[in-house]
């Protein structure tokens, strides 16, 4: 008897278990994100939005992008910080942001392994008909590169966390080694933890 109620109790949470469910909803990409101190989707949007703002008005840069559009490539975002952030889409969105302004055109390096390799099987495979195949050495040299750091400074004190987000971009020259242009973006975060009861 005692077996057949555990069974019943058991069958009956699991039944339960099953049915209950999880609310999703959407919510506004561009909305402020504050759940947690940690460097989030606001901070990037912000981040993006002001660096592109700050390059394409810069004097220098008018003046470069004012009767063409040079040739960039961007290189990786690197984290300097204590968190797992992905530099990539800080990256990516900077990037989208540039080639939407019609001011620049760009290379992309992160994908020239699979293009090297797409090159050398239309050469040597022989399964694609040379008179279609693309010819190596066609490839455009970027003008310029694009680079940076994200880093931060994280204070601590009793319940209280203080977090310092700088991010710092920069526009340099291949060929002769310049720096066109460079910025920075500051952010900073406080949190308090809230103490049970209280």
């Amino acid at each position: 008897m005692k077996m057949k109620f555990v069974v019943a109790s058991l069958f009956a949470a699991s039944v339960l278990t099953g049915c209950a469910s999880t609310n999703v909803s959407y919510g506004d990409a561009q909305a402020v994100e504050s759940l947690t101190k940690d460097f989030g989707s606001t901070d990037l949007q912000m981040i993006a939005d002001k660096m592109v703002d700050d390059m394409l008005t810069f004097p220098v840069v008018v003046q470069l992008t004012q009767n063409r559009r040079p040739v960039m490539f961007v290189e990786r975002i690197r984290n300097k910080t204590q968190e797992h952030i992905d530099t990539e889409s800080i990256t990516d969105t900077i990037q989208n942001k540039l080639i939407n302004s019609g001011k620049f055109r760009f290379v992309d390096m992160t994908s020239a392994n699979a293009m090297a390799e797409q090159l050398a099987y239309q050469k040597n495979s022989g399964l694609v008909n040379q008179a279609t195949s693309v010819k190596a050495g066609g490839h455009i040299g970027a003008e310029y590169m694009l680079n940076g750091n994200l880093s931060s400074i994280v204070k601590n004190a009793g319940n209280k966390s203080d977090v310092y987000y700088k991010f710092t971009l920069k526009l340099q020259n291949v060929q002769t080694g310049i720096v066109e242009w460079t910025s920075e973006k500051e952010i900073r975060k406080s949190s308090k933890r809230s103490t049970f009861g209280l």
